[in-house]
């Protein structure tokens, strides 16, 4: 291959042959020469945001969703360190991102020049590739591993560059490029014995799928068919599993409800699919528990089990489901789905007072005038908890939230590369106001790029989702208030529609304006802010504990707050 060009332009033509569409970050410095080679390519974009943290989340919201290859860059110092917890989070949720973390100059390197921060040590503990280039040469061979890396590992790939070195030319610039693959990974016919065994003893089997389902629902339906088992899944399952699934019960662990919770907890066998379930207090007791994972390092890791399969769920459900027995009683399946249908209705609260507005009545609203290929993002905290319950995956909407990192502030952020990646799909961000005032800044990024991002304000003047927390372990909630602008007059100001709803009447036409504005919107909606997020199952200290939050609210004065509690969970609905 030719060797005229510079570093920073074969790092740019490898990492656009990859796939890569987009580049999220903020000019200056030592990327400039970067950012000057992305200008000369046709195939590669700039985004200018105004914080390198929404940068971050953008590259992940949009690698998340199509599955390429995104990108970031960042000055040396202050600008790459700005990405680490939108990176963090792009991460721990497989989307496959390179970062171009530039550094000083190779002279100035390790003697405390002004920016000097070496992100490797910082870095490599969330990466599955996190190298330097120091030569030249390295350009092209570096990039495509990083971006192999990123694909094929599903997760944040960093390239450190010093700044110099982008400049420079290599004496040879061999053809590497990044390989994809998808193969067949299943056990061996020995391993499958003793799963079949199990599974034909029959009695009341459970499937518990996670991610680790993505591309492989046909295979997982079928397995279910078969064993006649109810199908509970993880919150980043939900897309694939939940649509069109007669044998779904939804989720366990705090965000879930019933249905989910019984198939998991009070079964016989226990089949986890591609399950990374981290909280062991919802797993079963006595259960056998068979677990599949492509990753040997998972088996076993939150929870004891019996019989482990390394495999792709796809590949091992699809031979499973030709071993095992047909089961034929459905009683109890169809006693699970019975509990999650009973407490999906009572979950799904409208209020009757007009003055006060359920977040579970604007989630439902929002589900019902969300289009069919709606993509949704949530806040960590409470809108998380509303958008996995209550908006309908159809198999054609999608859903994203921090789920395993679990961070505040995600949500428009990730839409803004998700909107970037699918500019004729609604893309709706459904904010917490703690969550968007944190990254308030980048609604400016709306307007500059001409984003048509549609963001939700669950507008409750408090850390919500941490207020409750506080009051199930017997505290007073303290230093969760907050004082919060008019969103609506704020959004217009920066050049963005914006209205406010605080009325339930209100509530379903704003939807529709709102929605139906050509560009980018913001909708402030005051909810609930005694709101409870009720588990499926709600421990004996979790009521003693709220018992000793309403005692003290009281003794403190505070008597109109447990009344209000009341009332509005219980009473206006």
């Amino acid at each position: 291959m030719s060797s005229h060009r510079n570093v920073a332009d074969i790092i740019v033509e490898t990492l656009a042959d990859a796939g890569a569409k987009r580049c999220y970050g903020v000019v200056g410095d030592t990327i400039n020469h970067f950012t000057d080679a992305i200008r000369r390519n046709d195939d590669l974009e700039w985004v200018h945001v105004r914080h390198e943290e929404v940068g971050g989340f953008a590259a992940g919201g949009e690698a998340y969703m199509t599955r390429e290859l995104a990108l970031c860059a960042g000055t040396c110092g202050p600008g790459s360190l700005h990405f680490v917890n939108g990176l963090f989070e792009a991460h721990r949720s497989g989307s496959p991102v390179v970062l171009i973390a530039s550094q000083v100059a190779t002279k100035d390197a390790g003697i405390g020049f002004p920016q000097d921060v070496d992100p490797k040590p910082i870095y490599a503990q969330y990466s599955v590739f996190c190298e330097s280039i120091v030569n030249p040469d390295q350009a092209r061979r570096m990039a495509a591993l990083a971006a192999q890396a990123a694909l094929t590992k599903k997760g944040v790939a960093v390239l450190v560059v010093p700044g110099d070195i982008f400049t420079q030319k290599p004496s040879q610039d061999l053809p590497f490029r990044a390989h994809r693959f998808d193969p067949i990974v299943r056990p061996n016919a020995e391993e499958f014995v003793p799963a079949v065994k199990q599974l034909n003893k029959g009695g009341k089997i459970s499937i518990f799928a996670g991610s680790g389902c993505e591309n492989a629902r046909s295979e997982v339906m079928a397995l279910a068919a078969k064993l006649n088992a109810p199908v509970a899944w993880t919150s980043r399952a939900k897309d694939f599993i939940e649509p069109d699934n007669p044998f779904q019960v939804g989720m366990t662990g705090v965000f879930g409800l019933a249905g989910g919770y019984h198939a998991v907890a009070e079964c016989d066998t226990l089949l986890l699919l591609g399950c990374n379930f981290a909280w062991g207090q919802f797993y079963p007791e006595k259960a056998s528990i068979i677990q599949v994972d492509i990753d040997p390092q998972q088996i076993g890791k939150r929870h004891p089990v019996e019989i482990g399969l390394v495999g792709s769920v796809r590949d091992t459900c699809l031979a499973l489901a030709k071993m095992v027995d047909e089961q034929t009683d459905t009683r109890w399946v169809d006693n699970c789905r019975k509990q999650y249908l009973d407490a999906l209705g009572n979950d799904a609260h409208e209020s009757k007072d007009d003055t006060l507005i359920h977040p579970q009545e604007l989630t439902l609203a929002l589900d019902e005038q969300g289009a069919d290929d709606a993509i949704f993002t949530a806040d960590g905290g409470s809108p998380m908890v509303w958008m996995l319950r209550h908006i309908h995956a159809n198999g054609q909407r999608r859903t994203l939230s921090s789920l395993v990192h679990g961070t505040m502030a995600n949500a428009y952020p990730q839409a803004i590369g998700i909107q970037k990646a699918f500019p004729k799909r609604q893309v709706i961000a459904m904010c917490g106001d703690g969550g968007l005032t944190m990254l308030m800044g980048d609604l400016l990024t709306l307007k500059q790029e001409k984003v048509p991002l549609k963001i939700v304000v669950y507008n409750n003047s408090s850390l919500g989702f941490v207020e409750l927390e506080q009051k199930v372990e017997g505290l007073l909630d303290s230093y969760t208030g907050l004082e919060n602008p008019d969103f609506d007059k704020l959004a217009q100001v920066m050049g963005i529609w914006g209205k406010r709803v605080e009325e339930t009447h209100e509530l379903k036409p704003a939807i529709t304006e709102w929605l139906n504005h050509d560009g980018p919107a913001l909708l402030d909606v005051k909810v609930n802010r005694m709101e409870l997020v009720m588990p499926p199952k709600v421990a004996s200290g979790e009521v003693a504990s709220t018992a000793l939050y309403s005692t003290k609210a009281v003794l403190n004065g505070r008597m109109e707050d447990v009344v209000d509690l009341v009332k509005s969970n219980f009473f206006k609905r």
